[in-house]
């Protein structure tokens, strides 16, 4: 349709048939014993404003969306065509890594191939619009939704939502293959207080601006058609509430043109919050904030219309909000064709097919990060007696607390993915524990995934047969960690150990005394100081996808070579957390060489992390030697050239990730101790050297000044190049104006 055939459409809606392209509700009210019974009791509409909504959530599927598509459009008076919404966060049926463990991979390329292939598969099976990818800015591995972000650097963050916005948009939104993304959320989720779930956010506007907000920011210049609203507050009102925040950076700022949509509830819970005296003032807050679609609650269905009709809300605000509705379902192909890229023969070809298989098995193995070897790795194919243990040794529950849509027995588990390596030699396995301890507390999610009961397994049984495996074992393989909803939303945690039955597991088969490997299978950094004495490698697996097994056993036997590092820190114990590389300088920081307490310090733990950002070993060794910069004076148009040698040091060829910090020594406010600027991959056979090069711009050194001037002021930076954030080659340089 053209611009003047949507405003001409909208003049035939009622005021009614506006409010209801606003309300968002579950696909399942238009299966056929819940088409009427299930909007009225939970909406309070009637069947003529069922066939008016204008959108729905997590209805999948070619056949049932089509036919969820046909019932509506067949009674619906101006044939507006629904727009299906899912949670497609890391892969529909195809799943990926969790995005904190794809970001270690540092390469974009793979993150758009992962989120092209997540699209494909969610297209043909109905869907148009995903709510990913989010670009909250993450410090505190307390919170349970850091499995969703990229980690704690809002560089690194910028450039992964780019490239998931790019990869789920395409070129066309029409195709067939492509759906929109919607960036969430909007802003500032992630720094909650204390880690916990739904906690308020406080913060300085300069900190939100310059760490937080840009993310978002890259989404909405990448082209992404939608943003979703956070739950937390913002400068003390509820982001769905928030004009100044919504309307005046949002829109008016950043230009943003797309459709605004709530999290699940959230304008209704502006109630909650106690700003909003009841939900006729949230719906009157919310759509002056420019928020246009309602998720999962009544309020806009039900006092939009009167507020409109009583003057205290301007109706040009509810028909732009319905005008960017139209847009998108426009955009999207679906008033000439309302099925999208539903096509239930296509979807057997595309879903789960060999090629999707094969990309996520290649991502899997590039996300893990290898924290320790001490020899033992990689492991030959003709080892003999091996012995597999603990929670999952032989889980199919790879697949972390935001894969909504997977089909858990398409899983590839570790068992399944080491047996086919083996040419000679045995295997044997052993769950040897628990998941979690019995008193533990986890709870369901809603009703996708069910908790399965370990009640009937006994502690001591288990713990036994772990014992016999480990003592006909050369080589002792520990699978550990998390249950997959101990991470996630709604799984804050206080401690950040590993349960206790696996410790008490993992403590016995240190007294074996023979090679021990562990693999971690988590959502969020975790305490591994217990695990890092003991072991003799440790492998991050993270929670892998589909392909985890393959992905894992490609790793232990060098038919994939580790290159995965951090993008978040893992802090030395709980105590320590936020923690995060880039914090900013203290009047008295904590030096190793001066004994005081009159310093920045902790008296009981070390300052610094177990695993600091930008960490991650290989199976070879890379030497970092004769840094160089092209000019120690940086003038405004001119360019810096910061260079170094690397060598392959090791027997192995291998994949290594330079990366590139700079420090502004003296502002006009304080700044930090350093701050990623980029990063490059290299590929080195033995023995070989390259020289890596990064260009040094003036717009790297910009930020917000005392004034609030984003800018660059003159004066002294250090640059660093190295392997990640604590060990690297030094050097400085000016900057004049």
């Amino acid at each position: 349709m053209t611009e003047q055939q949507l405003l001409d459409l909208m003049s035939q809606m009622s005021r009614e048939d506006k409010v209801a392209q606003l309300l968002q509700i579950g696909g399942g009210c238009y299966e056929e014993d819940n088409v009427l019974t299930g909007p009225s009791e939970m909406y309070g509409v009637d069947e003529e404003v069922v066939y008016s909504l204008g959108s729905v959530i997590n209805s999948t599927g070619a056949q049932k969306t089509k036919k969820i598509q046909d019932r509506y459009l067949k009674k619906s008076k101006l044939k507006i065509p629904l727009l299906f919404m899912s949670d497609i966060i890391y892969g529909f049926k195809t799943i990926f890594p969790i995005p904190l463990g794809m970001a270690c991979t540092w390469d974009m390329s793979m993150v758009q191939e992962s989120a092209k292939v997540a699209a494909k598969e969610a297209a043909v099976s109905g869907q148009h619009v995903t709510f990913s990818p989010m670009a909250d800015l993450v410090r505190d591995a307390r919170w349970g939704r850091v499995l969703e972000a990229t980690g704690e650097d809002t560089y690194l963050n910028s450039e992964y939502v780019k490239a998931m916005v790019k990869g789920y948009q395409g070129k066309d939104l029409s195709s067939g293959e492509n759906i929109a993304a919607c960036v969430k959320h909007f802003a500032a989720y992630g720094a909650p207080v204390a880690g916990r779930e739904y906690n308020t956010v406080d913060m300085s506007e300069r900190v939100l601006r310059q760490d937080y907000l840009p993310a978002y920011k890259a989404a909405i210049d990448a082209g992404c058609e939608m943003v979703m609203t956070s739950f937390n507050l913002v400068d003390g009102i509820p982001s769905s509430g928030n004009k100044w925040l919504s309307r005046g950076i949002l829109r008016n700022e950043w230009g943003f043109e797309g459709v605004l949509i709530s999290d699940a509830s959230a304008i209704e819970e502006l109630v909650a919050h106690g700003v909003a005296e009841d939900k006729r003032e949230a719906a009157k807050m919310a759509i002056e904030a420019s928020v246009d679609i309602d998720m999962m609650s009544p309020v806009y269905i039900r006092h939009l219309k009167s507020l409109i009709e009583e003057g205290e809300v301007a109706e040009k605000l509810l028909d732009e909000a319905v005008l960017r509705i139209l847009r998108l379902k426009n955009k999207l192909g679906l008033f000439e064709n309302p099925y999208g890229g539903a096509d239930e023969e296509r979807e057997k070809e595309i879903i789960l097919c060999k090629e999707h298989r094969d990309i996520a098995r290649r991502i899997a193995a590039k996300s893990c990060v290898l924290f320790k070897n001490n020899g033992i790795l990689p492991l030959q194919k003709t080892v003999k007696n091996i012995g597999l243990i603990g929670p999952y040794a032989n889980n199919k529950d790879l697949y972390g607390g935001w894969a909504i849509h997977v089909d858990k027995e398409d899983v590839v588990t570790v068992q399944e993915g080491i047996r086919q390596k083996l040419q000679v030699g045995s295997i044997r396995i052993a769950k040897g524990s628990k998941l979690v301890s019995d008193e533990l507390r986890i709870y369901p999610f809603g009703t996708i995934f069910k908790l399965e009961s370990e009640a009937d397994l006994d502690d001591k049984m288990l713990l036994e047969e772990a014992k016999e495996v480990a003592s006909l074992s050369d080589v002792i393989i520990l699978a550990l960690g998390e249950h997959f909803l101990q991470s996630g939303e709604g799984g804050s945690r206080a401690e950040l150990t590993l349960p206790e039955p696996q410790l008490e597991l993992f403590r016995e088969m240190k007294k074996f005394n023979k090679p021990l490997v562990v693999l971690l299978f988590n959502g969020r950094p975790l305490d591994l100081r217990e695990i890092q004495e003991g072991a003799d490698a440790i492998l991050e697996c993270w929670f892998p996808g589909t392909e985890g097994g393959n992905a894992v056993a490609d790793l232990l036997f060098n038919d994939e070579m580790p290159s995965g590092k951090l993008t978040m820190t893992f802090p030395y114990c709980v105590g320590q957390v936020p923690i995060y590389y880039n914090e900013m300088r203290t009047g008295r920081p904590y030096k190793k060489e001066v004994q005081t307490r009159f310093a920045s310090i902790y008296t009981d733990v070390p300052n610094e992390p177990l695993y600091p950002f930008g960490y991650g070993m290989s199976y070879t060794t890379f030497n970092y030697e004769n840094m160089r910069l092209s000019h120690h004076v940086l003038e405004v148009g001119q360019i810096i050239k910061a260079s170094c040698l690397v060598t392959n040091t090791g027997r192995y060829a291998g994949e290594e990730i330079v990366q590139l910090y700079i420090q502004d020594c003296v502002g006009s406010v304080a700044r930090p101790v350093k701050e990623l600027k980029g990063f490059k991959k290299i590929y080195l056979q033995p023995g070989e050297t390259k020289e890596v090069v990064f260009d040094i711009t003036e717009e790297m050194l910009k930020y917000y000044t005392a004034s609030y001037v984003y800018k660059t002021e003159k004066g002294e930076f250090n640059v660093f190049i190295g392997k990640n954030s604590q060990t690297y080659l030094k050097q400085n340089f000016f900057y004049e104006d």
